[in-house]
């Protein structure tokens, strides 16, 4: 039997790896297929796997997801239903800066390697004049080492998906003050299947239908994702993509 790839970006938070694992052995029963699952550590690493040329399948965050759409033959087929991609900015507790006012050029931003969230973080900040480049950026290799940075005091504040600021420690988010907190609703990751992959409306059969079964349930409440898949049309996916042009204009 042919073994197909799979893709996760690497943007969760690292209690959901199990549950990508739970996912792909009940998608592999369920569809009859060999799904080999790769989950890159970096958004570099995900860009090597990638250029390699032989992913089918792709969980992508928006911003890779145009891109791939646009560029590199995939189609988004679902995404999940109630996780919109949200992002928190933060600073440390006991810092001067209370409020996104107090950010001032010259500071420092502490963040993962995350194209999305760079981007609304920016929208954020156009609302008390600060632009990308009025601020230091340090890129972190995982966003508990940019909460690291800015509660030592080597960043001023940090971006974070807020799903990932959400599962932090209590000690460590004890350390920190929420500045702002996204509300976008309509952006997320998107589910992409590579044009031409024979297999797709047996994948999709199996993904979409997972949240009606306990076995399915239970990896999606490990993906924290309870409702599961919706399908997407290319109508939807047009409308993210022109959405996320509307952030970077």
């Amino acid at each position: 039997m042919t073994t197909h790839n799979m893709l996760i970006a690497p943007d969760f938070s690292p209690e959901r790896f199990a549950g990508w694992h739970m996912f792909n052995t009940l998608i592999q029963k369920r569809a009859n297929l060999n799904m080999h699952l790769n989950i890159p550590a970096s958004q570099a690493e995900q860009q090597g796997i990638i250029n390699q040329g032989d992913i089918q399948v792709i969980y992508a965050n928006p911003f890779d997801a145009a891109t791939l759409i646009r560029e590199q033959g995939y189609r988004a087929v679902a995404r999940p239903i109630g996780k919109s991609d949200e992002m928190v900015i933060a600073a440390a507790a006991n810092s001067d800066i209370n409020s996104l006012e107090d950010i001032k050029a010259g500071a420092t931003v502490a963040m993962a390697d995350n194209r999305d969230v760079k981007l609304i973080g920016l929208r954020l900040l156009e609302a008390v004049d600060v632009a990308e480049a009025d601020l230091n950026w340090t890129v972190t290799e995982t966003y508990q080492a940019a909460a690291r940075q800015v509660i030592k005091g080597d960043a001023q504040v940090a971006f974070f998906m807020a799903e990932i600021f959400h599962s932090f420690s209590r000690l460590t988010k004890a350390q920190l003050s929420v500045l702002i907190e996204s509300d976008l609703a309509d952006i997320s990751h998107v589910l992409l299947i590579k044009d031409g992959f024979p297999d797709s409306d047996i994948l999709m059969n199996a993904i979409l239908n997972l949240h009606n079964d306990d076995d399915g349930k239970e990896a999606l409440a490990e993906l924290g994702m309870p409702q599961g898949f919706e399908a997407m049309d290319e109508e939807d996916a047009e409308f993210m993509i022109d959405l996320m042009q509307t952030l970077l204009d």
